[in-house]
């Protein structure tokens, strides 16, 4: 019953699905790929105009702050594993409308780096489901970030990033972050893959019409712990740069309906030794806002096996 129902809306409200996506594409437009996080979904038809509703609504988002939002926050576990970094130095004025105001950017020399990581989730849900958690789901992910040189005035006093996207492969997380998080305005992909193998590792996203930002790059493993030149500026080993790239105990996100900054602290312990170089294989990468932000010279890229991560909890500043 359930399925006529949909899919007799779906004829009834085709003319109200295409207006709002074209309403909805035309805003991306206007505000700037870069800059946007308005959600848009990639598939057309009234299952996303449903999902646009819901995700792009400033009043569901305020209902949540005023109820559930006063709540202790509930802690959110996942076995990430196969997570591939690929860090390059871009334009940090370029870069810094991306992060919420009054942030000071990590940079040097006129640049900053900007990291994409792309991960598994293995059961991503509620610690407090214990054995249960096997019942959630595993999506792919990648988040995109710029880092801080120093926290925002009432953040925590530790490494901090500033999330600029975030992609999922998934319906349920794409909404469900935009519902009952401030953190995570996250983008659905039209498709997603992540492979990683004993010659290297690839991973393509694609939304078409879509928010979701394009990425497609091919990597190969190395025995080469070599930092690249451009980055000398920003650490004086391989080690180190990983280090600081892969570490990170909170992340802000300009909250702009508000004009506030969302934070949200993370616990991911991680082995560094553990960690893997490898190299962006030449003529694979495909990525717009890399090119947007004017990236410098050859990515740091590396490759972290696993590691148990927990959102802790998440507020406004």
């Amino acid at each position: 019953m359930l399925r006529f129902f949909f899919g007799g809306l779906h004829f009834i409200l085709p003319g109200c699905a295409r207006a709002s996506r074209a309403g909805q594409l035309a805003l991306q437009a206007a505000e700037g790929l870069v800059e946007s996080n308005r959600y848009v979904h990639p598939h057309p038809g009234f299952v996303a105009w449903f999902a646009e509703r819901i995700a792009n609504s400033s009043r569901l988002r305020a209902l949540r702050r005023k109820t559930i939002g006063k709540l202790p926050f509930p802690v959110l576990a996942s076995d990430v594993v196969n997570v591939v970094y690929a860090t390059w130095l871009v334009d940090a004025d370029r870069a810094r409308r991306l992060a919420p105001a009054h942030a000071e950017l990590w940079e040097a020399n006129g640049l900053t780096p900007f990291t994409i990581l792309t991960y598994q989730h293995r059961h991503f849900g509620l610690k407090a489901a214990g054995p249960f958690r096997k019942l959630f789901p595993s999506p792919l992910q990648s988040n995109w970030r710029l880092y801080l040189a120093s926290p925002l005035p009432g953040a925590p006093d530790c490494p901090t990033v500033a999330f600029v996207k975030n992609i999922l492969d998934s319906t349920l997380y794409a909404l469900g972050t935009r519902v009952f998080s401030d953190a995570l305005p996250s983008h659905l992909s039209l498709d997603f893959s992540l492979a990683v193998g004993d010659a290297g590792a690839s991973i393509a996203i694609r939304a078409d019409a879509g928010s979701a930002p394009r990425f497609a790059a091919q990597f190969e493993r190395s025995h080469s712990k070599t930092l690249p030149s451009a980055f000398a500026s920003f650490a004086a080993s391989w080690e180190s740069a990983v280090s600081r790239l892969a570490s990170q105990d909170a992340a802000v996100v300009p909250v702009h309906e508000i004009a506030q900054t969302a934070l949200a602290k993370i616990s991911l312990p991680l082995d560094l030794s553990s960690i893997e170089p490898l190299w962006l294989r030449q003529g694979t990468l495909q990525c717009p806002l890399i090119r947007e932000l004017g990236a410098k010279e050859e990515p740091l890229c590396f490759l972290l096996p696993s590691v148990y991560f927990q959102a802790l909890s998440e507020q406004l500043l």
